[in-house]
């Protein structure tokens, strides 16, 4: 690689892709990819990734008596409540944002129109999950954060083969 051509390419790295045509009228054009190769595969929605954090999910439910152990729990704990409530929030501006805002309104972009939607949604769901690891601590102790996590993702990833 020689030096002139690599320092023309460092400057040209820059300009919008209008300018790079007019800078160098003179060289020739790579050919343009036809519709046929721009067109790309989807990706399957079952994948060995979210088929693993599914079936996860389903182990930790049937071995550790999740539902079960939750309706014991329920009312023994302030945090359940807690973290239900900011949970309840957190989808509650999720729904918000997709089924009014996005569907309803049409606005794709609701996230550049309203920009706190997004990390108080985040926000609250977070303090959430911290809520509900306080809540079953004194259930799987050290383990409740990963059961959690194991919950969380599967049910992700089921919502994901929906839609």
């Amino acid at each position: 690689m020689d030096a002139p051509w690599a320092r023309e390419q460092l400057r040209r790295r820059y300009l919008f892709p209008s300018e790079v045509e007019l800078d160098c009228e003179d060289e020739a054009k790579p050919e343009t990819p036809t519709a046929v190769e721009k067109k790309e595969r989807p990706l399957p929605r079952l994948n060995i990734h979210s088929g693993f954090w599914i079936l996860a999910s389903i182990v930790v439910t049937y071995y550790v008596d999740f539902f079960k152990t939750f309706k014991e729990n329920f009312h023994t704990n302030s945090w359940f409540l807690f973290g239900g409530a900011l949970l309840f929030v957190s989808l509650s501006i999720a729904f918000y944002c997709i089924v009014y805002l996005e569907w309803y309104r049409g606005i794709e972009e609701y996230d550049v129109k309203y920009p706190t939607l997004v990390p108080i949604t985040t926000a609250t769901f977070i303090a959430a999950g911290i809520c509900f690891n306080l809540a079953l601590w004194n259930v799987w102790s050290f383990f409740t954060p990963l059961l959690l996590f194991t919950q969380f993702m599967g049910v992700v990833m089921f919502i994901s083969l929906l839609g």
